[in-house]
């Protein structure tokens, strides 16, 4: 039988104060890529473009209280980060040059 992976509908957890840098705002609306969008899938669980490692690390930082970072591919060769820090008060979308 094959299991599928399955995202959950719902926020695992809260974002905080929500901040950007520029350049990642920049580069998501060159793109055409939503923010918004991206937001809500790391805050469902979906870390997107991450090693299963770093995957379960992750859902450990969740039950534990540590900095949760997700990384989705963006069109082109870029990709942008999302963290949420360990105390959940601040979540910033970067671009990894900006980190």
């Amino acid at each position: 039988m094959n299991q599928l992976a399955v995202t959950p509908t719902r926020r695992r957890f809260i974002s905080g104060r929500l901040y950007a840098t520029p350049a990642a705002l920049e580069e998501l609306r060159a793109v055409n890529v939503s923010v918004g969008d991206l937001l809500s899938r790391h805050l469902r669980g979906d870390w997107g473009d991450l090693s299963a490692e770093d995957r379960v690390q992750n859902d450990l930082a969740l039950q534990i209280g540590l900095r949760v970072l997700s990384c989705y591919a963006l069109p082109g060769d870029g990709s942008v980060w999302i963290i949420t820090e360990w105390d959940r008060s601040i979540t910033t979308v970067l671009l990894p040059a900006d980190h």
